[in-house]
């Protein structure tokens, strides 16, 4: 399994971005998804995981309101569309899949992607 993010950049406080995430070798319709970030000195945040077999996504509380998780199956494709982005919003975001479990609670990655930089600056 082979996944990579794009779509990262530099904004400005309020405006928005959308990130990619290409998966290769597994349909991300049958597995957990989630997204990931990691700020300078930080430890790794889960912002946002998505379980097929629940139909729901969880939310860091931190993001709620702001961020959505989606896919296009057809294109094996993961999105995370950011709004109202703020500078603690800057940080490293990967993608990752969990092809053994089924719920968020329990996600454990099987594969991650190297990340794709968000820069939230005036």
């Amino acid at each position: 399994v082979h996944l990579k993010e794009s779509g990262g950049g530099v904004v400005q406080p309020g405006h928005s971005l959308r990130l990619s995430c290409v998966v290769s070798g597994m349909p991300v319709e049958r597995f957990l998804t989630a997204w990931f970030r990691q700020a300078p000195g930080k430890e790794r945040e889960e912002v946002a995981c998505y379980s097929p077999d629940y139909n729901t996504t969880r939310y860091a509380d931190s993001v709620k309101g702001r961020f959505v998780d989606s896919r296009d199956n057809a294109k094996n494709t993961v999105y995370l569309q950011m709004n109202d982005l703020k500078p603690e919003d800057t940080a490293v975001y990967s993608c990752a899949i969990d092809l053994a479990n089924y719920a968020c609670s329990v996600f454990d990655p099987s594969a991650r992607g190297q990340g794709t930089q968000v820069t939230v600056a005036s």
